[in-house]
């Protein structure tokens, strides 16, 4: 990507916020954000991320900050997020390399649900500002019409894509959940094969802080084993999978979820791959998760008791 292509606001906020310019453009990714990866004239390798300014990022920011301060394999971020209208941008440090790792077996669960009872372990130190709204595929709390959080551009699209026993598992998944009233926490809410990095074995890099969350704990453990193997286009674990992850999530974290949380964190494996289901239906994509929910919606259901 040529520098002339970058935003006009970011050569200038570079220059305002980092105290350089830059020179190069590494890379550049948009998805639900804009990231651009940039060498400044300095020498220094820095990626921008620039996203809607709902009100999350500054506390994400600030909470990935605190991570990175204390050793967490995470990106330090250079500013706090900073307005530019419509638009929360902060600059963090570049942290290339490392290799996904892939694999949906009981064995890999257990190796990502270390780390993330490592990562709730550090957040539950973390005093921030709860980032809400919660991102969409963990927005089961939401207080609009319908089982869907409201977002317009899956809104817009034909509803009559999606198969029933996609609606049906999200409807029941999360009448389970918001029954339970367990206390909210600090959590990373899309944690993804493609989201982590690895070296030698051992977790190079967590990326994504913008994707935290504030719910339950048991929720988030839930969400996490079930999309812990999803790469692109990411699905839904096997069920043993999901159990192995589970387990080794509490004995990771030193204590055992109640049977409520444990229900709870069944209901919320299914949260997010019901949510993608959807957006596979509405864009015409292959039904990778749709045919994972179909498979594995019964069995999840029972143990959430929804």
């Amino acid at each position: 990507m040529p520098l002339d292509d970058l935003p006009d606001w970011l050569p200038a906020w570079c220059a305002d916020q980092l105290e350089d310019e830059p020179v190069r453009v590494l890379f550049e990714l948009r998805r639900m954000s804009a990231v651009f990866g940039l060498r400044l004239a300095g020498g220094r390798d820095v990626v921008v991320k620039a996203r809607e300014d709902d009100g999350r990022a500054a506390s994400c920011v600030a909470a990935q900050a605190r991570l990175a301060e204390r050793g967490f394999p995470c990106a330090r971020p250079l500013t706090p997020a900073v307005g530019v209208g419509a638009l929360a941008v902060h600059a963090e440090e570049s942290r290339p390399g490392g290799e996904l790792l892939r694999g949906d077996s009981p064995d890999v669960a257990m190796r990502y649900a270390a780390v993330f009872a490592r990562l709730m372990a550090e957040l539950a130190d973390v005093t921030v500002a709860p980032p809400l709204p919660n991102p969409r595929w963990a927005r089961w709390d939401h207080t609009d019409s319908g089982v869907w959080p409201a977002v317009a551009e899956l809104d817009d699209r034909d509803q009559g894509a999606v198969p029933a026993y996609v609606v049906e598992t999200a409807e029941r998944a999360r009448k389970r959940m918001l029954a339970a009233g367990l206390p909210c926490v600090l959590g990373h809410a899309d944690f993804e094969a493609q989201n982590l990095r690895w070296h030698d074995g051992d977790v190079w890099a967590v990326h994504d802080w913008d994707s935290l969350a504030w719910q339950p704990e048991a929720a988030l453990a839930g969400a996490a084993c079930g999309a812990f193997a999803s790469a692109s286009p990411p699905t839904l674990a096997p069920i043993e999978s999901s159990a192995a992850f589970l387990a080794a999530y509490q004995d990771q974290r030193g204590r055992r979820f109640t049977a409520e949380e444990q229900e709870i964190a069944w209901a919320a494996s299914l949260w997010p791959a019901a949510h993608n289901a959807r957006w596979e239906a509405v864009h015409g994509d292959p039904p990778v998760s749709c045919d994972a929910v179909h498979a594995q919606a019964a069995e999840r259901l029972r143990r959430a008791n929804a």
